[in-house]
């Protein structure tokens, strides 16, 4: 994927994901209209005056008491010294090159030494979290998890289920106080073995809202999360769900459960706009299973299932949304050139067809047309059987009434 322009990096790379690889975390005591976004000390605590607020389109970013507006190019170009591709008189559009195409996950070879020579990036370390496993035995265990999946409608099964892949998660803090959030590890394919981050959610609070985000220095360009649920070695999978959020996974599992069907297999989640390394790092770990593409039913979602089509068989492309709603894809190996999309004819049939693909092992598996998310299913699904098991009640209800 190469020759990205400046505008494929602004339509493809949220300055919330520039904000947080420039070491920023989310400041979520300032709420979620106008999310901030500040530094913190090595005892996890704000960094007084260093914030950046996101811009009410969330397109850009700026540091008050100042208005000026940052673009992901201009954030790059302006304050260079906070990313690791970074030496010093390097000519500044070579450096938001290097960066946003590290963000994206296509990293040249070329390019790798100048990365390894430059600034360490602060890296996720595992020591610096406590974890508390969930315990299927232990009820007052699975009581500090109730909070998380309740809103959710989890039940105990699905969570007993995924028992191994989600733990609560805290960083440690010299003043000991304790923090925890839901958490998903990350792993890199073919390493299992280490965490290499967390995708991270929240206990609801009084308002509803809930934080969502990743552990600092979270790899997210290779890492992902996965449950392998399919009782073999991920070589010998059969069947792979891709989901944006881990939450969506496990309501998917849920649903299948509900309805009977096979609910066996490998269930991933990116931990939101997945990159190309995390494609690549599971199609070669798990070459026979067929490919289940979850994401959700918005246009991202759909360009996500496309994406990752369009890799698979080799090509050599960029795609992006442009305003007005028109998506585009350009194909630089197969000979279809530039193809655009209007928002009605975004659909991953269409893509496929007009590009030519037609792969076997992969299934195009989004949520109904009504709901958004799989997790949203799960809701719709829950709801409509406590409605027609009330529906019943009443009926048999009335039919002893009658029968008196």
């Amino acid at each position: 994927m190469a020759d990205l322009t400046f505008e494929d990096f602004k339509n493809r790379i949220s300055i919330k994901t520039v904000l947080e690889d420039a070491g920023y975390h989310f400041y979520r005591k300032d709420g979620l209209r106008y999310p901030s976004f500040v530094r913190l000390d090595n005892e996890g605590r704000k960094i007084r005056g260093d914030k950046f607020i996101v811009t009410a389109n969330g397109l850009c970013c700026f540091h008050p008491p100042e208005r000026k507006n940052y673009t992901v190019i201009s954030f790059i170009q302006e304050h260079p010294d906070m990313f690791p591709e970074y030496t010093p008189g390097m000519n500044k559009n070579r450096l938001v090159n290097l960066v946003c195409n590290r963000l994206l996950g296509h990293i040249p070879e070329r390019e790798q030494v100048v990365i390894r020579n430059a600034v360490p990036q602060q890296k996720f370390e595992e020591e610096n979290f406590e974890f508390v496993k969930y315990n299927t035995e232990a009820w007052e265990t699975r009581k500090r998890f109730y909070p998380y999946f309740k809103d959710r409608c989890i039940d105990l099964k699905t969570q007993a289920a995924f028992a191994d892949h989600f733990v609560l998660s805290c960083m440690k803090r010299e003043d000991g106080k304790r923090y925890y959030n839901l958490a998903f590890p990350f792993r890199i394919p073919g390493k299992e073995d280490k965490i290499v981050g967390l995708e991270e959610r929240g206990r609801p609070g009084i308002d509803g809202k809930t934080y969502k985000g990743k552990a600092t220095g979270t790899n997210s360009v290779e890492g992902i999360w996965i449950a392998n649920l399919s009782g073999k070695p991920l070589d010998q999978a059969e069947k792979v769900y891709w989901f944006e959020s881990a939450y969506d996974a496990m309501a998917f599992h849920q649903l299948q459960r509900e309805k009977g069907k096979d609910n066996k297999g490998v269930y991933l989640s990116t931990g939101g706009n997945p990159s190309h390394k995390q494609f690549e790092g599971i199609i070669k770990a798990c070459p026979k299973a067929v490919h289940y593409l979850g994401f959700d039913r918005d246009n991202a979602g759909k360009m996500y299932a496309c994406n990752f089509a369009l890799l698979k068989s080799g090509r050599e492309f960029s795609s992006y949304s442009m305003p007005g709603g028109t998506t585009v894809f350009v194909d630089k190996t197969g000979g279809y050139g530039r193809q655009e999309f209007q928002p009605n004819e975004v659909t991953f049939e269409n893509v496929c067809r007009r590009f030519g693909l037609n792969d076997p092992q992969i299934k195009y598996n989004p949520a109904s047309k009504n709901v958004k998310d799989w997790n949203d299913e799960l809701k719709a699904y829950i709801k409509q059987e406590a409605e027609e098991s009330v529906t019943q009640a009443e009926d048999e209800t009335r039919s002893r009434s009658f029968r008196r």
